[in-house]
């Protein structure tokens, strides 16, 4: 959001309302503030914001293989697989005598009668809940004949099998209130009773606010003077997201629906302190939020392990896919080369 001119003059114009006589009490501004809470009410609709990953699809249900390269394969974490076929593009659409399969791990053959990877009659793989430790090379030896008066032909496919879960993604707010004293409780107090009514304006949401910095600074004004004022930042998270549970697997993710809600319950709440304010005939409180300042980015991270990688992954862009299959170690983040600590709007990074 950026602030109108309008905005602006209005800006100077509280400033000089507020010289003009008595301000009011921290406590005062409290009660203004909770006053917003009943206000904002939730929002007819929303806009989602969900990252572009990687997502399951008739064409990609069931993955053919290649006997000039190895194939890659994405399987969301704790859910089940699509179909690795043990053939290519075109054996899969031939006749074979006899076929035979034989599907190999990174822990060796895998039998029919596993009950997490498991070989299908036909000789398709097919996990179904998918575990970080199973990530790795994945090797189908293949016996057939073409006709019954071929001999046998033996053909080896490779595939490379990745788990991969949906970014912790969050907002990340910042917003400018005009303040007491740099040295004052009253900012204290004020602080604290901000993020109480944040916390409770999307606590039935299922989401949290968590402060990230809060500073006072002197800032020097045109034709205003010098101004005191607080630089707040914080995050609004999905809990649930927040905890690294079994990720969503579908569009509509019900996290990334209640995280939209709570980013428009927020933006509504410093909407109507403009809204409130601006009506006010007395002198303003001593502490208000400076019109047109709040600021918001949206933000991807991965978990500990997991990273995104457009060259390496293209067909899984804006997943969080394990780092190192095969050698995966839960408490070890420092191996994934391809994350970075960017915050830009949509940064990728590694937690």
């Amino acid at each position: 959001m950026e602030a109108s001119a309008p905005g602006r003059r209005r800006r100077w114009g509280w400033r000089r309302a507020r010289g003009a006589g008595c301000a009011l009490s921290w406590a005062a501004v409290g009660l203004v503030l909770s006053a917003f809470v009943a206000r904002a009410s939730p929002p007819v609709g929303y806009f989602i914001r969900f990252p572009r990953g990687f997502r399951l699809t008739q064409e990609t249900v069931k993955i053919v293989g290649s006997s000039s390269f190895p194939v890659k394969v994405y399987v969301m974490l704790h859910q089940k697989s699509p179909h690795v076929l043990c053939v290519t593009p075109r054996l899969r659409n031939s006749e074979m005598i006899d076929p035979s399969f034989q599907w190999h791990g990174p822990k060796g053959r895998i039998i029919s009668e596993n009950s997490t990877a498991q070989v299908t009659s036909t000789g398709s793989l097919v996990f179904q809940n998918f575990e970080e430790g199973m990530s790795g090379v994945y090797t189908c030896f293949l016996e057939y004949k073409p006709t019954v008066e071929e001999i046998v032909k033996n053909i080896q496919l490779k595939y490379l099998i990745y788990a991969y879960r949906e970014p912790h993604y969050y907002y990340q707010f910042t917003a400018r209130y005009h303040a007491a004293p740099c040295n004052s409780i009253y900012n204290i107090s004020f602080e604290k009773k901000l993020l109480q009514i944040l916390s409770k304006l999307v606590l039935d949401l299922s989401c949290e606010v968590s402060l990230l910095k809060s500073e006072c600074h002197r800032v020097k004004m045109q034709r205003a003077g010098l101004q005191n004022e607080l630089f707040f930042t914080f995050s609004v998270s999905s809990l649930d997201t927040e905890k690294g549970p079994k990720p969503c697997v579908d569009h509509n993710c019900e996290s990334s629906k209640r995280l939209s809600k709570a980013k428009n319950l927020i933006e509504r709440f410093f909407n109507q302190q403009v809204e409130v304010l601006g009506r006010r005939s007395e002198p303003l409180p001593e502490i208000y939020y400076i019109e047109g300042t709040l600021q918001m980015v949206w933000i991807n991270r991965c978990f500990p392990g997991y990273g995104m990688n457009t060259l390496k992954h293209p067909r899984c862009p804006e997943c969080c896919v394990i780092c190192s299959p095969g050698s995966y170690n839960p408490r070890d983040g420092t191996h994934c080369l391809q994350c970075n600590s960017s915050l830009a709007f949509g940064a990728k990074a590694c937690l």
